[in-house]
């Protein structure tokens, strides 16, 4: 194999491949990138056997070939080099040479034959929306999923598609995130649940442009995600997702109209006083038109009045704060409208047309002093 191509390009393929590389394998070869050269394109791979990632870079071949390099070294080689055109060649022993400018390098290849491809999936069922679309709506819920594998379930996304609707879902066992979308058409009826890692993945490399899109793949057992010259394929997590709609209420006994920003500010304020370790909840005492947030911890006390405009009773609720925070961050709103049955009940988030919901459990705070 004989190809040249630009650093910057080199380095940008590099980078995306490498989000599919294990942190932790007993298969030497997954800590591999592969590189093909053929019929004029250039590929990179890496496969962790759960996610994997394809991407075409730019550049001249001149001669067909495929090596597997050390991802790790490659990676720190590419961004140390000049900036300008890289030569990488191998021989018949998978010998390595990169140059650029007066930096010369030997490494080690490993052929290609011993890399395990991604899993080929047949392209029949699509959806096709837009790369801004869907890097909002994985931003708009990934916080929400588990981060351990208790329940494997709960470490996904459930991707729901009805006619021309996409609800995406995510829970942690504390709070639920709730985005629906709108298609530009109507596709079949589809489930299933997207590891939390490949989503999160995916959103680091989608470039966000609403003009460019983005076609999803979905089989029994895989989805595969194209976008600009990228292919990422990842295993779907198994198991029966669970009933939110049974966990859903219209009902509420009070509602709060808020300013998103104050509100924001106002708990930022509140966890300056939370240490790591420390749990204290954020006490929302809602009273007339005034939500007054307070908290008390081992190193001292705030509390702060907000105007609100309020429906039904008072009421007295705590909160882990850094739940409300996420949820609020990623609202694109200027006001929220926040609907509570008691003080014991979750808390809904919701914008009234249901472009999104967010659920929130109460902490007890009895003891809070």
């Amino acid at each position: 194999m004989r190809i040249r191509c630009s650093k910057s390009e080199l380095v940008k393929g590099v980078n995306i491949v490498m989000k599919a590389i294990p942190s932790k394998t007993t298969m030497t070869i997954l800590e591999c990138i592969l590189i093909i050269a053929y019929n004029g394109t250039i590929t990179l791979t890496a496969n962790d056997m759960e996610l994997g990632i394809d991407t075409i870079i730019t550049g001249d071949i001149e001669e067909n070939g495929a090596v597997a390099l050390n991802a790790k070294l490659i990676s720190d080689i590419v961004r140390k080099l000049p900036d300008n055109t890289v030569l990488i060649e191998t021989d018949e022993n998978f010998m390595t040479k990169i140059s650029c400018e007066k930096s010369k390098f030997n490494l080690v290849g490993r052929s290609g034959e011993e890399f395990p491809y991604p899993e080929e999936v047949k392209k029949d069922d699509f959806i096709t929306i837009s790369q801004f679309t869907l890097r909002e709506v994985i931003k708009q819920t990934i916080f929400s999923i588990a981060d351990n594998d208790n329940n494997k379930i709960m470490t996904g996304e459930l991707f729901e598609i009805k006619g021309n609707t996409m609800k995406v879902i995510s829970l942690d066992g504390h709070r639920i995130s709730i985005r629906n979308i709108e298609l530009r058409q109507e596709y079949p009826d589809k489930k299933v649940i997207v590891p939390g890692k490949t989503l999160s993945e995916i959103e680091k490399i989608l470039s966000g442009e609403i003009e460019k899109t983005v076609n999803i793949y979905f089989t029994q057992s895989n989805a595969v995600f194209e976008f600009d010259n990228t292919v990422v394929t990842t295993r779907l997590i198994e198991g029966e997702y669970f009933n939110i709609d049974q966990m859903m209420s219209d009902d509420y006994e009070t509602k709060v109209v808020i300013n998103k920003k104050e509100f924001i500010d106002s708990i930022e304020r509140a966890i300056l006083l939370v240490k790591d370790n420390d749990k204290k909840p954020v006490i929302l005492s809602i009273e007339n038109d005034v939500m007054e947030i307070k908290i008390n911890s081992t190193i001292g006390s705030m509390n702060e009045d907000i105007n609100i405009d309020k429906e039904g009773f008072d009421l007295m609720i705590g909160f882990n704060p850094k739940f409300i925070l996420d949820a609020l961050r990623v609202i694109d709103d200027e006001s929220i409208s926040l609907y509570f049955m008691n003080s014991k009940a979750p808390c809904f988030i919701k914008e009234e047309n249901d472009k999104y919901t967010y659920l929130i459990l109460p902490v007890n705070f009895n003891n809070v002093g």
